[in-house]
């Protein structure tokens, strides 16, 4: 891109940026995290120091773009690359400046039909998701998302049940990391396979479905409060398929919202207090997500629920046979390195969901 082509793409952005309010939220952010009680509440020390990290870094970045674009007619090309790529980095804030997307994401994988195929699929998808997440640990460019560094991203097993035969029948997993959720909510809805089935003899085509859920990680402040006398709260063995792994004490903890009907278990070899907690703050993100919606097809989906209404509202298909291609059926983004996809390579699906929208 031309210097003067950098140049006006920047003024576009600037306003976008609101370096005003930036600058005024980091001032009350540094006041907060200077006091002396800070840690005594630890979860909300963590948010406080998180964002005014991002929001230092973010000013930072500002800085240094408008440093070139003064010095705009003296670059040489690596530093109209690097002019180019902080303009990228800036353009990634304001598209992820929606009111959750700074925030963690909890992601589920549930199988729909298609019988084991369809549990062998949902494995699959687990596996793309923890390839992109931990991708995020490289300090190379192409493993960054509009600029968004992912090295700080963690990811944490929440539940996992493991299908009869192979696959899974579902699996839950929270992803900590500013944006997380900004740059994953577009992968919620139904996945569809087409493949050769492995687990039958015929060798005929088997189309398998999905489905995948993405809800914000929020705060408690952000949370409704959760009524007990709503709650039905049941403790259990955490094991692995077929009884194998079964914890000796009742440490699985599994929470239904009566007048929802939302579920939420938890058994990642924690103690049962530590489930709970972790339990009820998935609960709370759920029905203040469900509270923003008011739609029972989203009331559906939270549950977790793979209806057949759903099917024609496929995001994207996955095709194996008889040829190789991953196209998302919204933003129409498509590619035949379909193996490149299932090994975490979503970039390019994740960049046009957010140009989209």
């Amino acid at each position: 891109m031309q210097p003067q082509e950098l140049k006006q793409r920047y003024e576009q952005l600037r306003p976008s940026l609101k370096v005003d309010e930036v600058s005024a939220r980091l001032k009350e952010l540094r006041r907060f995290t200077s006091a002396a009680d800070l840690w005594s509440n630890q979860e909300e020390a963590v948010a406080l120091t998180t964002e005014q990290a991002a929001l230092e870094k973010q000013l930072e970045q500002v800085e240094e773009v408008e440093t070139l674009i003064e010095l705009i007619n003296e670059l040489g090309e690596d530093d109209l690359q690097l002019l180019e790529q902080g303009i990228r980095t800036l353009e990634a804030v304001t598209l992820l400046s929606g009111g959750h997307d700074t925030h963690g994401a909890l992601i589920s994988v549930h199988a729909g039909t298609g019988g084991t195929d369809a549990m062998d699929w949902a494995q699959m998808l687990e596996r793309m998701y923890l390839r992109f997440i931990e991708s995020g640990s490289s300090e190379l460019p192409e493993r960054r998302t509009l600029g968004i560094d992912r090295s700080s991203w963690k990811v944490e097993l929440v539940d996992r049940r493991e299908g009869e035969e192979a696959g899974i029948k579902e699996v839950v997993f929270q992803v900590t990391g500013r944006y997380a959720y900004g740059l994953l909510k577009g992968e919620a809805g139904v996945h569809r396979l087409v493949r050769i089935s492995p687990f039958g003899g015929k060798d005929l085509r088997q189309t398998s479905f999905a489905l995948v859920q993405v809800v914000p990680m929020l705060p408690p402040s952000e949370t409704p409060k959760l009524n007990e006398a709503e709650l039905q709260i049941d403790v259990y063995r955490a094991g692995g398929a077929g009884g194998q792994h079964v914890n000796t004490t009742n440490s699985a903890v599994r929470i239904t919202h009566l007048p929802t009907g939302l579920v939420v278990a938890v058994q990642n070899e924690r103690s049962q207090h530590q489930n709970k907690a972790v339990a009820l703050s998935i609960l709370a993100s759920k029905l203040a997500r469900l509270q923003e919606l008011k739609d029972a097809e989203e009331l559906a989906t939270l549950r977790g629920e793979f209806r057949e209404g759903t099917w024609g509202n496929q995001i994207r298909s996955y095709v194996l046979q008889p040829y190789q291609m991953v196209k998302d059926l919204r933003t129409q983004v498509e590619t035949s390195d379909v193996q490149g996809v299932l090994d975490g390579g979503l970039k390019p699906f994740l960049e046009a969901q957010l140009y989209e929208r």
